[in-house]
């Protein structure tokens, strides 16, 4: 099976930006998230963007005022990023979001790792080496807020085929196949050859982490944790770092971890970007 790399690389990426509804529409989509989870930069604070994509979040970011660290494994998407930078302080990196820390020399006020990304990860251990990162290189007062699915609760039957979007030109469906600690991500994308369709299928697994489980990792770290209910059915948890306080838990709102709704394992590719 490909690596999430391979499958971005070779079958995902020269479509992400239609996938995501164009990227005007995605850019909107996201200044709005940004505005409304992250905190106005005091002067120039350095931002980090893990799984940047085609900057969906980095350029709302760098348009606030931070100085944004964009990471992703895909060159496609990060193109899309350098081609838009025009005069915004935007530094884009090819590489794995695990290896940040070669590439920012002093701690930052903001991570953000949207989308459904930190479910690409390969494996539970690199999401706790992550967080620890994340948490070594934050500045006290300083917040990690991610997005993701929480897919600890299998769909069923029928509900495994998710449409994710379609014109004239293309259809994009995916299909989902549960393990226990992985759930394999079937895209069948037919496209518009002439008078015919032609069909490629290619496949790449995501971890199953649930709110529970993320949060008890962050607050491993020493992070004060609370969620929210983020965008098209995800998850958000903001973590913060604060000063001269141990690990807290603050269980957002008036709502348990266990509250997220259920069809929260629903793949949407409107957020438009992963790693």
């Amino acid at each position: 099976m490909p690596t999430v790399a391979e499958h971005y690389e070779s079958h995902l990426a020269p479509v992400y930006v239609w996938m995501a509804g164009g990227l005007e529409a995605a850019i909107v989509r996201g200044r709005a998230e940004v505005e409304a989870v992250c905190p106005p930069p005091s002067q120039s604070q350095r931002a980090v963007d893990l799984g940047a994509g085609f900057g969906m979040h980095t350029i709302p970011l760098a348009d606030m005022g931070y100085s944004v660290l964009a990471i992703d494994s895909s060159k496609i998407l990060l193109d899309v990023i350098t081609s838009h930078v025009g005069d915004r302080s935007i530094v884009a990196i090819e590489d794995d979001l695990l290896a940040f820390k070669n590439h920012l020399d002093a701690p930052a006020s903001l991570f953000v790792c949207l989308g459904d990304t930190l479910t690409h990860l390969p494996d539970r251990r690199s999401v706790e080496r992550l967080f620890a990162d994340v948490a070594e290189m934050l500045v006290p007062g300083g917040a990690f807020i991610m997005t993701f699915r929480d897919y600890s609760t299998p769909l069923l039957g029928l509900r495994r085929f998710i449409p994710v979007r379609s014109d004239a030109e293309r259809i994009l469906t995916c299909f989902l196949e549960y393990e226990d600690e992985v759930v394999t991500v079937y895209d069948i994308l037919h496209e518009r050859v002439g008078a015919d369709w032609r069909q490629r299928v290619s496949a790449y697994r995501k971890l199953r982490l649930s709110l529970e489980w993320v949060a008890r990792a962050l607050e491993a770290v020493g992070l004060q944790v609370r969620w929210e209910q983020g965008p098209v059915g995800m998850a958000r948890m903001v973590a913060e770092r604060i000063p001269n306080v141990g690990a807290v838990t603050a269980l957002g709102g008036s709502s348990s971890l266990s509250s997220c709704p259920a069809d929260s394992s629903r793949p949407d590719a409107s957020e438009g970007k992963q790693t």
